[in-house]
């Protein structure tokens, strides 16, 4: 399996593929602006599966918990490009366009643009720093992120009460959050800031909630939940060990068979 993942300059990511490849969990803490050039590319996440087809151009929200899955066509590589916009340089843009939110964003999670001429271009014009023909200066990087915004908002002027609300996560319902997401392997830090805590606060009410520290309560429930799977779906564990969580498949045979006194093929 050959990919590779680039970062082209500071918010610039390429990524390419030439087999299907299955990317690691990734907290997302900055909204951004992607095109899927060629190949699929299938998003899991709490509200369920985004398909980004080819020919896509998508906006990812922030502070979110992602898993992927890449697909190449049958014909190209699979090849995605995408620029982060951090919240230094929307409050910058903010500042100067005096804009300012008027109201909560009431959009759905799947947020896809048609890829007319505008993006189109711009992404076009990302190519020859892609292709490393082309050199980058900070403030250059700061204009494409900001010519971005300006594309996003022509296409929906609403869209400013997503991209310049500036709020931290409110307090969510702890139980119900780590049930959604137990699966995702990220680190304690960033489901606090998910669930709108301080790392202390984080921890401090998940022992009363769960009367558990996170790492106790995050193993328990991924081995439980891999019992169930397996007894009740026939599922193998070497297809499912990733998906819940377990970073290699031995780890995962010693910690089940060290938790229910048993091997996975005598459930």
């Amino acid at each position: 399996m050959e990919n590779t993942s680039e970062i082209i300059f500071d918010k610039l990511v390429y990524s390419c593929a030439f087999e299907t490849y299955r990317g690691h969990e990734e907290f997302i803490p900055d909204h951004f602006l992607g095109f899927q050039i060629s190949g699929e590319t299938h998003a899991f996440h709490d509200q369920g599966k985004t398909i980004v087809k080819e020919n896509t151009v998508v906006l990812v929200r922030k502070n979110q918990l992602i898993r992927t899955i890449k697909y190449p066509s049958e014909k190209e590589k699979y090849q995605f490009i995408s620029i982060n916009l951090d919240i230094e340089t929307l409050r910058q843009y903010a500042t100067e366009n005096r804009i300012v939110m008027d109201a909560p964003f009431a959009g759905t999670q799947k947020l896809f643009f048609e890829p007319d001429d505008f993006f189109r271009g711009y992404f076009q014009s990302l190519i020859p720093y892609v292709d490393k023909t082309k050199e980058v200066t900070l403030r250059l990087a700061i204009l494409k992120i900001k010519e971005a915004v300006e594309l996003i908002l022509q296409s929906n002027p609403d869209f400013k009460n997503l991209l310049f609300d500036f709020s931290e996560p409110h307090k969510i319902d702890l139980k119900e959050f780590m049930n959604k997401n137990f699966m995702f392997n990220v680190s304690v830090e960033a489901f606090a800031k998910l669930t709108g805590r301080s790392l202390s606060g984080f921890k401090r009410d998940f022992n009363k909630t769960f009367n558990k520290t996170p790492k106790q309560w995050l193993k328990e429930k991924r081995l439980e939940e891999a019992y169930y799977l397996i007894r009740h779906k026939q599922k193998k564990p070497s297809d499912i060990y990733l998906d819940l969580g377990f970073e290699n498949l031995s780890h995962f045979y010693y910690s089940f068979k060290r938790k229910y006194g048993m091997t996975t093929s005598e459930v």
